[in-house]
């Protein structure tokens, strides 16, 4: 499971010039289980971009990188106005889209392509247009391990709605025609009222910022930086700031200090007027800040290096830092003053508490490391985040950058050796496992979204590898349906992989996706969420009048559902929920979805009809309120024109917005609520400096709408009015009036309940719907199971093998017939008990609180009286099982491998189960009992010596001799037999818990030997005080002194306290030398008494010598 990592620069860019645009903060928090903090809930896997593009002058021409910052850096939700439109994190700060022009020349009306620059010229041109165009794909996913987040407001990302999505490989063969690309009838060229401002004195930066926050604010903010690839940091900055909406900026580095090197911005999203501004770490480490939209600023000291900021949604003044060396900071008066809330922090895995469900608005929802290398869910508020003072909602360890906080929902993923274990919390209740079809075996899990009180979640199943299956859940995200397989996923250049999914935006239940069938790829529409799919109507006709061949279902439109990284350039598929009904798209007609002649389709009627408006790829925008459509060609080739469509795209005007070719590198649309204005973004050659283009679109309207100026349009699905359970009339202005629309615009402006029938109604958990539409129990589903906390006397609800579509507002009808039915709990036998640890582990350590968790699938759990022998002589009963909900905790004090049974019983019979728990020990220390000679082919017995000893808990590897695999054990002892003289070498491996120690011995293998104790006088140690190593000491000497004297073939004198030494020898002769190694003697101890053998012989002559040279005796062994 994986959540929104941001970009940085790539070292091997040349020389250029970087954007990054930033609008309204982001709403309607998506997610990603599997990943840390995902920029967008399409995005699977998020890698950095990178994109190289040949140009026809390598060596001169900019590179332009777009990176994309929403003032207002959170990655959760601000709370919005609920429009389901996806867009961009304002944490990627760092993300990037990098666009890279070539020579400026307009694309006059009538000329093509490749008479202006040649055949060789033109596949220049296409190759950049390609990568920059595949560059532009949906937005990341949330880490998300599952995450992702909503736009705001008109032209932002929200209205190109939330969706999945994969990069595009090429693009159609590059041509032009007589009305540049279009089909559509032109009127005269009109000229829109504009004005241009350049960065001037800023040509050596290769790196541009520009900010603005909407919401009717004139002021934009533009950051230049210059960073040097070669040690990677910036090194030069200038700050810019507009009052005027673009028509006139001041340098901002005097307030700030001209010596100061910035490196991003961000903005409150609560309070727009408040700034921060990070300094470059390889200069300082500080933030400066504003509140009055960066007209002054104050400088602050930090102690450590800021890599994201997260906003409080509601609060001005509180925010998150998380830091370089992973710990979590937290300040509550904007940046002043910083405090530590914890270290070791999964980074982008952190979140500001939910108004409503959590508590305290100063909670803290967060991924931490333990010391010994574990994760865990912990929750503490920001200015009491001592260890006292922190929770853990969920008492088990998580799998790293699983963690989701989202909407109603709380996501984890547990660690387990087999099939992947995902939990969720809804409203902040206890953590459930989720339940997915019994063979679904997962191997990634996203979530897509969770704001229509269900959760969308993406599963990619064992045997899938470039698509995904999409589930639904009920509503409080436990039990999930499967709604479509293998949609389709593409791997973009940086390596991220995103779902051809789109939501539609403004109606409630529509969804596009690109599945994978038969080895084509083919787009579905769905009007309930997944219910029912059905393929796109190709248009009757091209744009000149000649009729369109293509029968369903041979043959269908197909649309490519990507997302542009840029939030300011349209991507592929554009909706905007003020404009219901109408979907602006890139696509094909044909078999299957293909990248190769494409042309841009327009719907005006919710995807039941299409009509084609351009051959080649556009950028489409909606105006006011989405009453007209503004387009522009792909930054490709430079422009100065743009197009506009009162009539949902039938109809185009021609209107110019420069004297000089641009290119576009990226707009601002309707930049507040009450204006009319358009920022473009681009430069005009690769040589000139950046420019900033302000339109004023007021001109093409010619007056207000009244009410004569509106109409009504019916949401249907192929005419049928019913759609999400409700007939809806939404009111939209008449195409073709070129009025302006009032800001009390309405949408919708009546919903009526329908009758219920089948489709409104999904397969209900462990259903499925076969070949006569009816749902019926899969093979693995036990419809007869009911719920362990239903008891007798209770009622529970018994599924008809349906549950109507989440947000469906059908009624009566069959709505009785399909609903769950109340019925009262049977008495019946226990049956299905299942006994398990809370971490789902069957290992523990010593002394460590074990928690385990009985369910029972089958009985009447009031009345069923359940038994738990923990196996080590302690047991527990308890009168319903319903006690033991929380747990059943144990401490075992020893280590072993025990036996835990579990006995569930009733008045109608009984249930049991078993697990079988390792308690382990971790080993302090092994020690090696091994004889140092042997005797060739005679058996010999090695031990090892276990501190602390615990039996039946410890692994013995046992290397013998040359042998190069290890002889493994359970017991502490082994056999062994050496063929053949020398020296061998014994090793032994313990490994107990998590830890692994050794130990190694020699042993000589002789064909005979004898061996002798030496016993040392004792008063050694009182002359070798504080020096316990002398007996090694001792018997190297001595050893030394009877090889001098001896013909031994082999000698080894090793020590042994107290004070003995072992000598294994042949023959023995008093020496001088040894006489020098011993103090004056003291009076003998009594001779042993006399033995009968050779030994015994040698013991006695030794006894005889003691009065001149011997300082030790011998005695046999």
């Amino acid at each position: 499971m994986e959540t929104w990592a941001g970009f940085c620069p790539g070292s091997h860019l040349s020389l250029g010039i970087w954007v990054m645009i930033a609008a309204h903060t982001l709403q309607n928090t998506r997610a990603e289980i599997t990943c840390a903090s995902c920029p967008s809930p399409v995005q699977l896997h998020l890698e950095e971009l990178q994109l190289e593009v040949r140009t026809e002058e390598p060596s001169a021409l900019k590179n332009i990188r777009v990176e994309f910052r929403e003032l207002g850096v959170t990655e959760q939700d601000a709370g919005t106005d609920g429009d389901r439109e996806a867009g961009v994190y304002a944490e990627d700060a760092r993300r990037d889209v990098r666009l890279d022009g070539v020579s400026a020349q307009e694309d006059t009306p009538g000329s093509s392509g490749e008479s202006r620059r040649g055949r060789d010229e033109a596949e220049v041109v296409e190759d950049a247009a390609a990568l920059r165009r595949a560059k532009r794909s949906g937005p990341e996913f949330s880490e998300s391990g599952w995450s992702s987040r909503g736009g705001v407001d008109a032209g932002a990302p929200e209205d190109r709605g939330s969706m999945l999505d994969g990069h595009r490989q090429g693009r159609s063969e590059f041509r032009w025609n007589r009305d540049e690309g279009r089909g559509n009838n032109r009127q005269d060229e009109s000229k829109l009222t504009s004005s241009t401002f350049a960065l001037t004195g800023d040509s050596a930066h290769n790196h541009a910022v520009v900010y603005w926050s909407g919401q009717n604010s004139s002021v934009i903010l533009i950051l230049t930086k210059l960073y040097d690839f070669h040690i990677g940091s910036v090194t030069e900055s200038t700050l810019w700031r507009s009052t005027d909406y673009g028509s006139t900026y001041e340098r901002m580095n005097d307030k700030i200090g001209p010596k100061t090197v910035l490196s991003y911005l961000y903005v409150c999203p609560s309070n727009k007027r408040k700034i921060m501004v990070l300094t470059d770490p390889e200069f300082e480490s500080s933030v400066l800040i504003s509140a009055d939209e960066g007209a002054s600023y104050q400088k602050y000291r930090l102690t450590f290096f800021v890599l994201s900021l997260l906003f409080h949604p509601t609060e001005e003044d509180w925010a998150l830092a998380y830091s370089h060396d992973q710990k979590l900071y937290s300040s509550v008066d904007f940046g002043r003053k910083w405090q530590l809330i914890h270290g070791h922090v999964t980074p982008n895995r952190f979140y500001w508490s939910v108004a409503g469900l959590d508590k305290e608005p100063d909670l803290v929802h967060m991924e931490a490391h333990t010391p010994d290398g574990n994760v865990q869910y912990v929750t503490c508020r920001v200015q009491m985040c001592t260890e006292a003072n922190r929770n853990y909602p969920f008492t088990g360890y998580v799998d790293i950058s699983s963690l989701v906080v989202q909407d109603d929902y709380i996501f984890i993923q547990v660690p387990t050796s087999g099939r992947a274990a995902y939990y969720v919390s809804y409203k902040r209740d206890s953590f459930i496992q989720i339940k997915l079809p019994k063979y679904s075996l997962p191997k990634d899990l996203h979530i897509v979204s969770t704001d229509e009180k269900q959760v969308f979640a993406a599963v990619q199943e064992w045997n899938q590898n470039d698509t995904y299956n999409l589930y639904l859940s009920d509503t409080r995200g436990i039990y999930f349906t499967l709604a479509m397989e293998n949609v389709k996923t593409t791997r973009g250049i940086g390596g991220n992989q995103m779902l051809d999914l789109y939501e539609v935006a403004g109606i409630k239940g529509m969804l596009i996706a690109n599945k994978r069938q038969d080895n084509q790829v083919k787009t579905y529409i769905t009007y309930n969420k997944g219910r029912e799919w059905r393929l796109l109507q190709a248009p009757a006709a091209d744009l000149d009048g000649n009729d369109i061949h293509c029968i369903l279902p041979f043959c269908s439109l197909h649309l490519q559902l990507q997302m542009s990284e840029n939030p300011y350039l349209s991507g592929t598929i554009s909706t905007k929920s003020s404009a219901p009904g109408i979907i602006v798209a890139t696509g094909n007609i044909g078999a299957e979805l293909s990248y190769n002649n494409v042309g841009m389709f327009i719907s005006s009627d919710a995807g039941n009809s299409w009509r084609p408006i351009f051959e080649e790829e556009h950028n489409v925008w909606f105006l006011d309120k989405g009453g007209a459509l503004v387009a522009v060609k792909q930054p490709s080739v430079p422009t100065r024109h743009l197009w506009v469509s009162f009539d949902e795209g039938r109809q185009w005007t021609q209107h110019s917005f420069s004297t000089v070719p641009l290119f576009v590198d990226g707009v601002l649309v309707e930049a507040g609520a009450e204006n009319q204005i358009m920022t473009f973004f681009g430069h005009f050659s690769h040589r000139s400096e950046w420019q900033l283009i302000k339109i004023d679109y007021k001109s093409i309207f010619s007056r207000r709408c009244t009410e004569e100026d509106y109409q009504t349009w019916h949401l249907h699905n192929q005419g049928e009015p019913c759609v999400m359970g409700q007939k809806q009339i939404y009111m939209k202005r008449r195409p073709g009036n070129c009025c302006m629309l009032g800001k009390d615009y309405s949408r919708i402006l009546s919903a009526e309940s329908c009758i219920c029938r089948a489709h409104d109604f999904e397969c209900d958990y462990g259903y499925e719907r076969r070949g006569d539409g009816n749902c019926r129990p899969s093979f693995w589903f036990n419809p007869s199971t009911v719920s362990r906390s239903c008891s007798q006397g209770q009622n529970y609800l018994n599924s008809t093998g349906y549950r109507k579509v989440v947000l469906n507002n059908c009624t009566k009808g069959v709505k009785e017939m399909y609903t769950a039915r109340k019925q009262q709990c049977p008495n019946r036998p226990p049956k299905g008990l299942v006994l398990t640890t809370k971490d789902g582990k069957l290992t523990a350590n010593l002394g460590t609180n074990v928690t385990f968790l009985v369910h029972l699938d089958e009985g009447d759990s009031m009345r069923t009286n359940v038994q738990l022998d923990f196996g080590d002589g302690t047991a527990v009963s308890y009168s319903n099982l319903s006690w033991t909900e929380e747990g059943i905790k144990h401490v075992y004090k020893s280590a072993g491998i025990f036996r835990v049974t579990a006995l569930a019983e009733n008045t109608l019979g009984y249930d049991t189960t078993t697990l079988f728990l390792h308690v382990t020990c971790p080993v302090e220390h092994v020690q090696l009992l091994a004889p140092f000679v042997v005797i060739r082919n005679k058996e010999v017995n090695i031990t090892a010596v276990v501190l602390p000893s615990h039996s039946r808990t410890v692994t013995y590897f046992w290397w013998l001799g040359n042998n190069t695999e290890p002889v493994i054990t359970l017991d502490g002892s082994i056999s062994h037999t050496f063929p053949s003289e020398g020296m061998h070498t014994v090793t032994v491996q313990v490994a107990a818990a998590n830890s692994i120690l050794q130990d190694t011995k020699t042993i000589a293998v002789k064909e005979f030997f004898k061996s002798l104790l030496l016993s040392f006088s004792p008063n050694l140690d009182e002359f070798n005080p504080d020096i316990p190593e002398w007996r090694q000491d001792v018997g190297r000497v001595i050893k030394k002194a009877l090889l001098q004297v001896s013909d031994f073939h082999f000698l080894s004198v090793l020590s042994f306290p107290p004070s003995l030494c072992l000598s294994c020898v042949f023959s023995f002769r008093s020496h001088p030398a040894i006489s020098q190694l011993f103090p004056p003697p003291r009076p003998p101890p009594p001779p042993p008494p006399p033995r009968p053998d050779s030994l015994g012989s040698l013991a006695r002559q030794q006894n005889a010598h003691r009065a001149t040279t011997p300082r030790f005796i011998t005695r046999q062994v």
